[in-house]
């Protein structure tokens, strides 16, 4: 198990600058407006040859109530019971505050290991603010400056003997090796089975207030992320690894997708644009509904989104606990998707109640199945069968009283399907006789749903002859009294 290090202190201190220093990436949102984080999130970070998990948090808050404030005091509080220890962060250049002492009381009592640190030291401005930090009692403060790098070396030298004495802790009470046979995605398996190194990648999309959060709560079957009845709680996306009853995932939850024309505020933009960079890296989008309010506008936008970068998809509707007509709304649900998403036919539309759990083991074969069929390969033998099957059903076009000649067909990737079709005048095939192909695809080949990628080639004439003049045989020519060719 890696060491972990929360990253906690005041609003605006730092702490997400930090964390992305330390994961090298830019993971975390950052804004000069305070209360940017809301949500825990984890990451891989490396500070020299040292490797640890580390932990960035929301703000801490005075609040201790029911409050959004309150809510994400508590989850902070949680990220410090289960860390190994604390990185107090606190702003030098506003000097240590009355919140920051409340909040050094509570790391005093609830863990063990707290190290200070002052940031935004750098320059002569930042030495007053340093100097109180001492009067927290926790210890002599790192000077760091996490935008500029500064103080990275003096933070090594303090994890470093955390790090190692946890490592031979772990190693003392660890149990004797045996030898199991683990799978790395090798021979045996198929190459697109999940593995712990390669999870199966799952973004949760949909407007705000869907229950995204709610819902990756339920599978995780415990209360990790933010929830609440306000809307846009959600910012940064979040991703979590578990393993979702013998299936090794990774999901991301993500923030809620308003229509552009009404996100205007900097931080919704750059939550927005997170949750885009996720719907790319996942291999099965799971495009979130509200049972009350479903297939607006913006969740056609959406599931047109997930269909155009290729990715599996999966329509989950949430809130399925306040219907009473269940199977006139689910049949109305089924007309309304085939009629508004065809891009989408056969894509696997699941009810489900994030606040109940009910739906969720449904829920997890959909998203297995989209993910099966959206790595399946055709071999060329069965794929030029089907051809000839379906020009023998309907011939192609024949534009200027010529017609069109596809030759074969063959499959050139996976994730998601993509085919190639050899014929004699691509540019001259319409859209219409495309589709009609593509849905007989999905139709011969059991692939509902997922995105097909079919494209049209010219085939090169391989006539070596083609272009040359015709020239007279010898012995022709000796016969009609022509001089020989340069002559």
């Amino acid at each position: 198990m890696s060491f972990k290090l929360a990253i906690v202190g005041r609003p605006n201190v730092g702490k997400s600058t930090l964390f992305n220093r330390l994961v090298g990436k830019r993971l975390a949102l950052v804004d000069d407006q305070p209360g940017v984080t809301r949500d825990l999130r984890e990451g891989e970070a490396r500070l020299g040859d040292l490797r640890f998990t580390v932990i960035d948090t929301a703000g801490l808050e005075e609040a201790t109530d029911d409050s959004l404030q309150g809510r994400m005091r508590q989850l902070t509080e949680r990220a410090v019971g289960m860390a190994d220890a604390c990185l107090f962060v606190i702003d030098a250049r506003a000097g240590v505050l009355s919140a920051d002492e409340i909040f050094a009381d509570i790391l005093r009592r609830k863990s063990a290991r707290v190290i200070l640190a002052a940031n935004k030291a750098e320059g002569q401005a930042a030495d007053a603010g340093v100097m109180e930090a001492y009067s927290l009692g926790l210890g002599e403060p790192l000077r760091l400056s996490a935008e500029h790098g500064e103080g990275m070396a003096e933070l090594y030298a303090v994890l470093a003997p955390l790090i190692e004495a946890s490592e031979a802790a772990e190693d003392a009470e660890a149990a004797p090796e045996v030898d199991v046979d683990v799978d790395e995605d090798g021979q045996t398996a198929a190459a697109h089975t999940p593995t712990p190194q390669r999870p199966l990648q799952i973004a949760v999309v949909g407007r705000p207030n869907a229950g995204k959060s709610t819902l990756v709560n339920a599978i995780l079957g415990e209360d990790r992320l933010l929830t609440g009845p306000e809307a846009g709680i959600t910012r940064d996306a979040i991703s979590l690894r578990l393993d979702w009853n013998g299936t090794p995932v990774r999901i991301f939850d993500t923030a809620g997708m308003r229509k552009k024309a009404k996100v205007q505020d900097k931080v919704e933009k750059l939550s927005v644009a997170d949750g885009l960079r996720a719907v790319k890296f996942a291999e099965v989008v799971v495009v979130l509904l509200d049972a009350q309010i479903p297939f607006e506008q913006q969740d056609l936008r959406i599931a047109d989104l997930a269909e155009r970068e290729g990715r599996a998809v999966v329509i989950a509707v949430n809130k399925w606990d306040l219907e009473t007509d269940r199977q006139g709304k689910l049949r109305e649900l089924k007309e309304e998707f085939a009629r508004l998403l065809p891009q989408l036919k056969g894509a696997p539309l699941v009810t489900v109640s994030a606040k109940t759990g009910r739906g969720l083991d449904r829920l997890r074969e959909a998203v297995l199945g989209a993910h099966d069929v959206w790595n399946r390969r055709i071999s060329t033998a069965r794929l030029n069968r089907w051809l000839a099957a379906m020009l023998e059903m309907h011939p192609p076009p024949a534009p200027g009283g010529r017609r069109i000649r596809l030759r074969y067909a063959t499959q050139v990737k996976t994730r998601p399907p993509g085919f190639v079709v050899m014929c004699s005048a691509p540019e001259k095939l319409p859209e219409s006789y495309r589709r009609y192909l593509v849905n007989g695809l999905r139709e011969s080949f059991d692939m509902p749903g997922t995105p097909i990628r079919l494209t049209f080639r010219s085939q090169a004439d391989k006539n070596p002859y083609k272009g040359r003049k015709k020239s007279t045989p010898s012995r022709l020519r000796k016969h009609l009294g022509k001089p020989p060719p340069g002559a």
